[in-house]
């Protein structure tokens, strides 16, 4: 094979990852399989098994890379945060990943029954806390607040209210989840000294 060739690429096993999470996210476990993928990702379906092994391990790392990225996105928006933007930046943020369908994947994915993939999910989950943690944190910080409950608390709660918004907007497309967003931060901002 020349040195052009797709399938030699360097960053094939990117390509692979980036294909899955397209597809995945366009068709869900049901139609997900290796050979679409690696039609999309410009592969061999021989090279899906060179550089993941196996369905569960390209699952698994989906889950990581979705999970990366999603924590890198929410940091960014929160490290240029105000206390005259926190809100809207943390909801901009949201908004972007209701968009983008990972949140979706990911809980999608979470159904998945393979070990390998329950870890991955319980690596993201965790992942996905701490961020938020800092969320909360900063969020407080920046309208010289302290919140009566731990952050780390309130953060499992922030994480499932975002999961939660991410299963509303797939069930009830025509509802603007903004006004949840912004009822929910009113009341977490109750939770302030």
């Amino acid at each position: 094979m020349s040195t052009t060739d797709p399938e030699r690429t360097p960053d094939a096993a990117t390509r692979i990852l980036h294909a899955s999470a397209r597809l995945f996210a366009e068709g869900g476990a049901a139609r997900f399989n290796l050979q679409e993928v690696a039609e999309s990702a410009g592969v061999s379906k021989g090279l899906i098994h060179y550089h993941y092994h196996d369905r569960d391990t390209l699952l698994a790392r989906l889950i990581e890379m979705l999970s990366a990225a999603i924590v890198a996105r929410e940091r960014r928006a929160m490290a240029t945060a105000t206390a005259a933007t926190v809100i809207d930046d943390m909801w901009d943020w949201l908004k972007g990943e209701l968009r983008r369908g990972q949140l979706r994947v990911l809980q999608e994915l979470a159904q998945e029954p393979a070990a390998l993939v329950r870890g991955a999910v319980l690596a993201s989950a965790t992942h996905r806390r701490d961020a938020a943690t800092e969320t909360v944190s900063r969020l407080f910080e920046l309208l010289g607040l302290k919140p009566k409950v731990p952050p780390a608390l309130l953060a499992s709660v922030v994480v499932a209210f975002h999961d939660g918004v991410v299963l509303h907007a797939a069930v009830a497309p025509e509802q603007d989840p903004r006004v949840v967003f912004d009822v929910f931060w009113l009341g977490m901002l109750e939770v302030a000294e």
